[in-house]
């Protein structure tokens, strides 16, 4: 039987764990293990004795055992001490046990918090304590007294200094929460609800670093708390589009403002008119508005369009600042919130002009998509069956099944299912030079129909028609069974996605193809099925081939977007 995952609370001094993580416990009916405790009795001694008569290095040494312990436990709230995770072996087996929250604080907040709990004999606390006065704010009344690793002649100097040093640290934490303009009550109650989102993390290497994806129901709550966490201190820059806004702008200005944020929120029309040079110079001259610089953030809130456009701009503005991406669409969050391709459209071609950039991290919030239209969920759905037949056969199973399927309504499961395979090949390839190639499944004949169509076509729909184009021509190569693509397009299909068009002749959807950004040396690069879960990159396609293809799934029937044709 699966052991319960442990919660644990962790953060720097002051930031209320053992607090938070003691009323957390007494709401879930779970053991409370304070860590500090715990090494306590461990070592017979107070954590400022242990300090003084072995060392810190000989702390740090008990913390780990105890880590190790406790993590190997279930159904425990843990509180750690402020310097336990810092350590990336202990946070490792920490994460595997459960949730790990951290909390964050103001350092000023921080310091009225911890300045009484300076030992009388230790160095600093006059200082500390004269400076504020026996009116100061009182610390946590369970803190473990004594807080040796402030010991020096200027401890608000060493609280700041230690803060700054940990930050990275504390970064790699995958949920946060701020304190500092918050009561215990109101930190449990945020405990709580993150939990019982059971939240998803993934740390997605690049080869500068990494950045975290977080699927977080309610996540819009924790963007300023997260943003924090990353050293974000000047006022974040929203861009979103009218639609998005009017739906979501006030949860979100509400989720930063607890941090203490004043953010600025740029608002364009919706839709891939939009998508193009015009409109970044546009934000461009609002960014210098408003003041974004480096040590801020610009928070792109939408959906692909958004998230590729303001990304192409947050890109180039100041040759570069911190990304944020908050998709809101089903095919953002699984298409565009990961692998830093960003770019805006050319009358020539789709994406023709763009970067790749490493986000700071990115927040996928499923409760956002409680107001997509019908649609804009049939368009997510592509995507997950595009990820499917690439290197998932479960999934397409579980889709294959259509409405029969446990699965047919779980967009939770499909967005980490499919997410999990982009970000698996993002890893293997993170500039496009081979492997990830790929992703574009049925994306080169896409690109084509949508500008055939004056970007009136929805993206999803246009990949749909595009993966039953590619299984087609796979057919006519003999590189897959005819039984594959009916699986595809039935599929596609059940699940009121199109698979023909009507809206030009093959040759001039031939022509646009080859605009395409993935062309190399005049050839066309098509990602071809040979079966559920086993794709090839094919530069030998002859234009006939391809021509015959188009021609399969041509029809003369009325224009539309439900299944079977547009």
């Amino acid at each position: 039987m699966a052991r319960e995952p442990n919660i644990v609370i962790t953060g720097f001094m002051g930031t209320g764990k053992s607090s938070v993580a003691r009323e957390v416990a007494h709401a879930l009916g779970r053991p409370f293990v304070d860590m500090d405790e715990r090494i306590e009795a461990r070592a017979g001694m107070g954590i400022p004795d242990i300090f003084r008569q072995q060392g810190e290095a000989a702390f740090r040494a008990l913390e780990r055992v105890v880590c190790a312990e406790l993590a190997a436990m279930g159904g425990l709230v843990v509180a750690t001490g402020g310097g336990a995770l810092v350590d990336e072996e202990n946070l490792r087996v920490m994460m595997a046990s459960g949730h790990v929250i951290c909390l964050g604080c103001d350092p000023d907040e921080l310091f009225h918090r911890v300045a009484l709990s300076i030992p009388q004999d230790a160095p600093g606390h006059e200082s500390a304590v004269g400076e504020r006065g026996r009116d100061a704010r009182a610390p946590e009344t369970d803190a473990p007294q004594g807080r040796p690793m402030l010991w020096a002649d200027d401890p608000e100097g060493r609280l700041r200094e230690l803060l700054e040093k940990r930050r990275p640290a504390y970064a790699k934490v995958p949920y946060h929460i701020d304190t500092t303009y918050r009561s215990v009550d109101q930190v449990v109650e945020e405990v709580l609800n993150l939990v019982a989102g059971n939240p998803t993390h993934w740390q997605v290497s690049t080869p500068t670093g990494s950045y975290p994806v977080q699927l977080v129901p309610g996540g819009v709550a924790h963007l300023g708390a997260l943003l924090r966490a990353h050293g974000i201190a000047g006022n974040p820059v929203m861009v979103s589009d009218e639609n998005v806004w009017a739906l979501h702008g006030d949860a979100l200005e509400a989720g930063l403002r607890a941090s203490g944020y004043a953010p600025h929120a740029i608002v364009l029309p919706a839709g891939e008119a939009f998508k193009n040079l015009d409109t970044v110079r546009t934000l461009y001259d609002r960014f210098v508005d408003v003041g974004l610089d480096r040590g801020s953030a610009m928070v792109a809130v939408g959906g692909g369009v958004i998230t590729d456009m303001a990304g192409f701009a947050a890109a180039t503005f100041m040759r570069g600042v911190p990304l944020v991406p908050v998709p809101t669409t089903f095919l953002g969050m699984i298409d565009a919130s990961v692998g830093g391709k960003v770019a805006v459209d050319h009358p020539a071609g789709k994406n023709l002009v763009g970067a790749f950039v490493q986000p700071l991290l990115v927040l996928l919030d499923p409760d956002l998509l409680l107001t997509l239209p019908d649609i804009e969920r049939r368009a997510g759905l592509a995507e997950v069956i595009k990820a499917g037949i690439i290197a998932d056969p479960e999934l397409f199973a579980a889709l294959e099944a259509g409405a029969d399927s446990p699965r047919a309504d779980d967009w939770r499961w499909q967005v980490e299912r499919a997410l999990q395979v982009k970000i698996d090949v993002v890893k293997e390839d993170p500039y496009e030079q081979g492997r990830r190639m790929v992703l574009n499944l049925g994306h080169t004949f896409a690109h084509a129909f949508e500008v055939l169509s004056d970007y009136s076509l929805n993206h999803g729909l246009a990949v749909s028609i595009g993966m039953a184009a590619a299984a087609h021509l796979a057919e006519i190569r003999g590189m897959c069974r005819p039984e594959t693509v009916t699986r595809i397009v039935a599929t596609l299909e059940a699940h009121r996605l199109p698979t023909r068009y009507d809206a030009a002749a093959p040759a001039d959807v031939y022509a646009a193809m080859g605009s395409d950004k993935k062309r190399r040396g005049g050839r066309l690069r098509l990602i071809l099925p040979r079966d559920i879960g086993d794709v090839v990159i094919d530069a030998d396609v002859r234009p006939d081939e391809v021509l015959q293809a188009l021609e399969r799934i041509r029809t003369s029937g009325a224009i539309h977007s439900g299944a079977g044709h547009f």
